[in-house]
């Protein structure tokens, strides 16, 4: 039965963030706003990619408000205000897939150095958000794919955070999250 919870899950997310954007052109798009989890607080982040090349992504780390305004708020903002990228146009909209990744509360990690902290990430599962001072940064568990050895996902953390990569002090914090992910065009199975 969870199979097909989530699968119908993903469904409402996946049609809710696309109906969105769509809204922005001033089209229309089907999407159940109706489910009562979807007024539960919720934190996730919406993805567009087009052939397989991202093309924007924003989200939301600590769930504040209902799910669904946080979809919503989120595909706009991937789609129109993702500062790596040009706002998407409507005649882009139909090349593009949507990804919706529904966040876990996050875990504060304890650690003694670099190395203890490392060894606690679960490549493939975790997400990760970096902290030091007013610098943050976070990957999702799917960019595990691209740099699948910790010490380069690590690295790449600290660069998007604006530090060196080799850089590593007492006060930085680490938190780790899962995430439920749904793409349009791919099965969904249960974990």
């Amino acid at each position: 039965m969870r199979a097909i919870e989530d699968h119908a899950q993903g469904a409402v997310l996946l049609a809710l963030a696309r109906a969105a954007i769509a809204s922005e052109f001033g089209q229309r798009y089907p999407a159940d706003e109706q489910a009562a989890w979807l007024r539960e607080r919720g934190a996730c982040f919406v993805t567009l990619t087009q052939r397989g090349e991202l093309r924007g992504c924003i989200g939301t780390l600590e769930a504040h408000r209902p799910l669904l305004q946080d979809v919503r708020a989120n595909a706009v903002t991937a789609a129109l205000r993702d500062p790596r990228f040009a706002p998407l146009s409507a005649r882009e909209l139909g090349q593009t897939e949507v990804e919706v990744s529904l966040l876990s509360p996050m875990q504060a990690l304890a650690f003694a150095s670099q190395a203890d902290a490392l060894a606690q990430l679960r490549p493939g599962v975790d997400g990760v958000v970096f902290e030091y001072g007013a610098r943050r940064s976070t990957f999702l568990p799917q960019v595990w794919e691209q740099l699948p050895d910790v010490d380069d996902f690590m690295a790449y953390l600290k660069r998007k955070a604006g530090l060196p990569t080799d850089f590593w002090h007492a006060d930085v914090r680490l938190q780790r999250y899962t995430v439920a992910k749904w793409k349009e065009g791919e099965h969904w199975l249960a974990a």
